[in-house]
């Protein structure tokens, strides 16, 4: 008998009834050499594994830490209306109490891993004697021997030592085990266990698992289900793959044999789970809303916050297991990412393939393994990212399933390993050109601050970068609210006429003399505020601003948070750079009386357990949890944010910026028949197209430019380029919007007066026609139109048409040349929209 098989004989005495092999050792102790010989090496090592269990005892982890040992958890994260929307996870975990666990899973595992689990003190001594004989049986071989380890000493290897192969971690093991079993319960034991082994696929845990494998809950697992589970602590990374399946059945179905023999399971119960097929899944990505730029913004504040992994704090990201509720509004979202692609595929036209979204390297390995790696991606209707296999007159795609297909519609200056998109068409794919034009999109509650949708791009899934918040872009136009709130503020009114003429700037003997102008030299006059706003007139606008004095209107447009500018008159026109995020909460406050809240996306964050770690509205109520009432007046809480405006010239802006959607520069969303108020915008080139406005309830921005400005055409306006966007998205959520008007705050009066003179009238009643002459005009107390007779109104008149027949004879004044210029936009029963910077 070979050396080999004898030890494999004792190994089997040994393990088989104790008692035979006692006697077995007396009749063969004097008769047989080899055996006395094997009986002092194990007895030599025994007393080797007491000192070394000696020496290792004293520098072991401390199992009292387990009292305090928290499963790292994801975060999860959830959605306006409390329903998940996405989890920060680099593993699959979920964690459940023991209550949680089903009976057949807990036999399951105690039957493939640890059957006498509820008897033993940690250490299953003669499963540990099997190991050590499998250990000296396949010495040298390089095959690994049976663990032998029981569930107690699992959750020491997993927890605090490691998975490191060797004889000196197996005793730390078998010591810690000890350890643990006189710290935890056996059923806080079974708890980390079953939480914390890992299943593969990424999964850590036995609900996790059932998730990735079955895609459903443990308690909703069938028989045959959960003695899978039970085999993949043995080799979590085989037995989920096709090509081990026939290695999984086997192991299953000895599992269900082995809850038969411990009197888990019926025969018959086996029997039928045996017949059943394994019923994995295919690996499937979590579930997340599509809202890739909202979510990277929460998760970038959590990792400013909370910090990212477990070496950064009980709270982080990644392991912290945090709860948090977002603004995220799946509804608005959708629509918001819909409107802007709509949009920019709009002014893409017919341009065709514009380049690679990316280029990959064919040295650095296969094409295929690079795109799946980079985790590019597109979500729009069928559309695919691949990268290119084959150029020449026969090109191909590849996808990240590994396969090629045939690629139509490409040109001819395809190279190969470049992204592109491309959409399924027969047995291939046809070639799809992204936009190289992009821009963002963002709603915003004005009442709160929080942010309800945020397109930051075409798709996340293709670049991080988010434009929302992160491009700095000229807001044109759009700028132009604030100056004329900086006039509201020191004295000026929607009815007080400012010359719609030429204005000149000395700006020293080096640069000479600079002029605005409006595009085409166009202008004359004197408008109202009101009519300047609406046309958006660029010298108008100079004029306002130079009266009321630049230092105010710069400290105006900082105190709303677009931006700390120098007092120079290009600023009033929108030359300074700011983001969507600061001009879509900029004009929340011009709907909330000037009472401006910070702009969020998260509105709380509770821990693992439930307490609230953060919350955006830190407003304190001390009296709300009273037990009993004092009897006085309800408490309620203070107002929340800011108050950066006169609620009286924050109505007053609102009401004039209603004219703009009305019969001014943003007339197309006319037609949606609710109360917005807006401005559209439009910058030199031009290179951006703005519109930004709402309702009492929703306030909206929005952009189009390149990444790298350059001009968009001639032809575009923030009316034609922009405002669609704003139109799509509200037809989109109708059901969303109300025709509630702004209410004015106290102290504002409304008066009658004559749209083009601002002259107060006392005939006639304000219609819903667009080009009423008679309109109602928003006031502060005394600062109305005085009265006026007829014969007022009769020699005004007539010294207007004097002054028009003195112009006319000496001739209309050339403006001068500015190095830059306006853009003009014809709208409603006006000419031009005057929309550029100067």
């Amino acid at each position: 008998m070979s050396d080999t098989t004898y030890l494999e004989y004792v190994r089997t005495r040994l393990t088989g009834d104790p008692a035979r092999f006692i006697s077995w050792m007396r009749e063969n102790w004097h008769e047989s050499r080899r055996l006395r010989v094997v009986t002092y090496l194990v007895g030599i090592a025994v007393m080797l594994l007491v000192l070394l269990w000696a020496s290792l005892a004293r520098n072991l982890p401390d199992a009292e830490s387990l009292l305090e040992y928290e499963t790292p958890l994801p975060t999860v994260v959830r959605g306006v209306d409390g329903e998940i929307v996405h989890s920060y996870a680099r593993e699959r975990r979920v964690q459940l109490q023991y209550v949680d666990f089903p009976r057949p899973m807990i036999e399951a595992f105690l039957s493939a891993e640890d059957k006498t689990f509820f008897t033993h003190g940690g250490v299953d001594f003669t499963g540990t004697l099997n190991a050590v004989v499998d250990y000296a049986v396949k010495f040298g071989s390089g095959e690994r021997a049976v663990g032998g380890s029981t569930i107690t000493q699992q959750v020491a290897k997993n927890l605090l030592l490691g998975d490191e192969y060797s004889v000196t971690r197996k005793v730390k093991e078998m010591l810690l085990a000890q350890r643990i079993e006189q710290v935890l319960t056996k059923q806080e034991i079974i708890e980390l266990y079953l939480n914390e082994i890992p299943l593969g696929r990424r999964s850590f845990g036995v609900q996790a698992a059932s998730r990735a494998y079955f895609d459903k809950d443990v308690a909703d697992l069938d028989l045959h289900e959960t003695a899978f589970l039970a085999i993949l602590p043995k080799a979590p990374e085989r037995y989920g793959r096709e090509r081990y399946r026939d290695l999984a059945v086997t192991r299953r179905n000895f599992v269900l044999d082995q809850m038969v023999a411990n009197d888990f399971v019926t025969q018959a119960a086996a029997n039928t789970a045996k017949a059943q097929p394994l019923g994995l899944v295919q690996q499937r990505s979590e579930r997340s809303a599509d809202a890739g730029y909202f979510l990277e913004e929460v998760r970038r504040q959590l990792i400013d916050d909370f910090g990212e992994t477990a070496e950064d704090g009980g709270n982080s990201v990644y392991s912290g297991g945090l709860w948090v509720r977002t603004s995220l509004d799946t509804e608005l979202q959708d629509a918001a990412r819909d409107a802007l692609r709509a949009q920019l595929l709009s002014y893409h036209g017919n341009r065709g393939y514009t380049g690679p979204l990316a280029t990959l390297n064919p040295d650095n390995g296969s094409l295929h393994s690079q795109l799946a790696s980079s985790n590019l991606g597109i979500n729009y209707r069928d559309w695919r990212v691949g990268v290119i296999t084959a150029g020449g007159s026969s090109p191909t795609i590849g996808l990240t399933d590994g396969e090629d297909y045939p690629l139509s519609g490409a040109p001819d200056n395809l190279k190969i390993g470049d992204v592109v998109a491309a959409e399924k068409s027969g047995s291939g794919y046809l070639l799809r050109a992204v936009p190289q034009v992009s821009g963002a999109f963002l709603a915003e509650a004005p009442q709160t601050g929080r942010i309800l949708a945020m397109q930051g791009g075409f798709d996340s899934r293709l670049g991080s970068f988010n434009r929302a918040t992160q491009a700095l872009r000229q807001p044109g136009s759009t700028i132009k609210p604030f100056v004329y709130a900086a006039a509201l503020d020191n004295g000026m009114t929607p009815a007080t006429q400012v010359p719609d003429q030429t204005f000149c700037v000395w700006q020293g003997a080096q640069l000479g003399e600079k002029c605005f102008r409006n595009f085409g030299g166009g202008g004359g006059g004197e408008h109202t505020l009101r009519w300047g706003l609406e046309q958006s007139r660029n010298l108008m606008t100079v004029h306002i601003a130079d009266d009321t004095g630049m230092q105010n209107v710069t400290s105006t447009i900082a105190r709303v948070g677009i931006g700390d500018y120098d007092p120079y008159y290009s600023f009033a026109l929108g030359a300074g750079d700011t983001t969507v995020a600061r001009m879509v909460n900029a004009y929340a406050a011009l709907a909330n009386w000037g009472r401006q809240n910070e702009g969020s996306v998260i509105d709380y964050v509770q821990d693992r357990r439930g307490k609230v770690i953060f919350r955006s509205d830190k407003r304190e109520c001390t009296s709300c949890s009273m037990e009993e009432w004092d009897g006085q007046p309800m408490p309620r809480f203070e107002p929340s944010g800011k108050q950066v405006l006169d609620p009286r010239t924050a109505f007053q802006m609102v009401h004039m910026l209603q004219g703009v959607v009305t019969r001014g520069t943003a007339v197309r969303l006319r037609s949606l028949e609710l109360p917005l108020f807006g401005k559209t915008g439009t910058t030199n080139g031009p290179t951006n197209a703005w519109f930004v406005g709402g309702t009492p309830d929703i306030i909206a921005g929005m952009y189009v430019g390149f990444d790298q400005p350059r001009n968009l055409g001639g032809w575009v306006q923030g009316g034609n380029t922009a405002a669609p966007i704003m139109k799509r998205f509200v037809e989109e959520t109708k059901d969303r919007w109300t025709a509630q008007d702004f209410i004015a705050p106290p102290g504002i009066r409304m008066v009658k007066i004559d749209r083009r003179t601002g002259k107060r009238v006392f005939e006639g009643t304000p219609s819903n026609d667009p080009n009423a002459a008679v309109i109602w005009e928003a006031f502060k107390p005394d600062t109305e139109p005085p009265r006026s007779t007829r014969s007022d109104e009769l020699a005004a008149k007539r010294a207007e048409i004097l002054e028009l027949i003195r112009r006319a004879r000496q001739g209309v004044r050339a403006d001068r040349a500015s190095n830059s210029s306006s853009r003009d936009e014809p709208a409603g029963d006006f000419v031009e929209d005057n929309e550029g910077l100067y």
